[in-house]
């Protein structure tokens, strides 16, 4: 809906502005794969390549619905999906000194791998590993001979992606090899491909975009927020063409007053995104997302003489 009636204001204000503005209706954003789908399918090269990507995302933010948030620099993280394949080897559970148990094995490589974030990452340099799912055996008293464990892996750089990954590895190995596991058992990891990039916002097309909105907005409803650790394939349009392309994505607060109320008196924390409690404000966030879009692409390719 913000999408179509940003292209209505664009329609409706044709005489301010000239150029060529590329609407993309984008798949798969959930899974992060609809992107770079249209990127090999020629978007770049059937259709004209921008100057400028905008997007925008609402958000389950402390503050009233319509406010636009954005972050110069790195705004979403890298999202890797790893999966972990832990061998062993099974038997009773009442002779265990004659299996080599993956459950145990595998439960010290989830203790271990908090370190490759506390220990090998900068503190400064914000990461996240985190194991999602641990699934092995079906009896009481029986030893599995595997255990799986499926992670979500958080960066901002490339560097930071790679330590993490690396990290994750040396240790799913070091343990087995502490557990006396030989060469043939080896855990298997696998890092899903392609993975989501990290989002980076130009910081002076930013600051620029920013400083439009907060004229027309007003300076109460525009601030600067924080990076996330969230994801968002809005970032191939930028990575595609980097030499070419300035992007940025920005935010518009969907919490509605009540939700703000109930934060305020009773510490009542907001809803997430994916939450079957979070019912943001559409109106709201659909009309400021139409207006900023709209008028950011105005500001961008003004009209000789408008």
């Amino acid at each position: 809906a913000g999408f179509i009636g940003a292209a209505q204001l664009l329609v409706k204000h044709k005489n301010e502005w000239q150029g060529t503005v590329v609407m993309v209706l984008q798949p798969a954003e959930e899974i992060g794969l609809g992107a770079l789908a249209m990127i090999e399918d020629g978007l770049y090269t059937r259709f004209p390549k921008p100057d400028y990507a905008l997007a925008f995302h609402d958000a389950a933010a402390p503050a009233p619905a319509g406010t636009i948030g954005y972050t110069p620099g790195y705004a979403l993280a890298n999202v890797d999906s790893v999966d972990i394949d832990v061998k062993g080897v099974g038997g009773h559970g009442a002779y265990p000194h004659t299996t080599k148990d993956p459950i145990v094995l595998a439960s010290a490589i989830v203790m271990k791998l908090q370190t490759v974030v506390s220990r090998d990452s900068s503190p400064l340099d914000p990461a996240v590993i985190t194991v999602g799912s641990f699934h092995s055996g079906a009896k009481h008293n029986i030893i599995s001979d595997e255990a799986k464990l499926q992670l979500t892996v958080r960066s901002y750089s490339d560097e930071s992606r790679q330590l993490l990954l690396d990290g994750i590895r040396r240790v799913a190995r070091g343990e087995a090899i502490a557990a006396g596991l030989p060469e043939e058992l080896m855990p298997e990891v696998t890092v899903e491909d392609p993975y989501t990039p990290s989002t980076f916002n130009d910081p002076e097309f930013t600051a620029e975009v920013a400083s439009k909105f907060k004229q027309r907005f007003g300076e109460n409803r525009v601030m600067e927020w924080p990076a996330v650790m969230g994801g968002e394939d809005f970032s191939q349009f930028r990575r595609a063409a980097p030499e070419d392309v300035e992007s940025m994505i920005f935010w518009i607060s969907g919490t509605t007053q009540p939700m703000l109320d109930a934060l305020e008196s009773d510490g009542k924390p907001l809803p997430s995104l994916h939450s079957p409690f979070w019912a943001p404000d559409a109106e709201k966030v659909i009309e400021t997302g139409a207006e900023a879009l709209a008028s950011a692409a105005i500001e961008l390719m003004p009209r000789a003489g408008a």
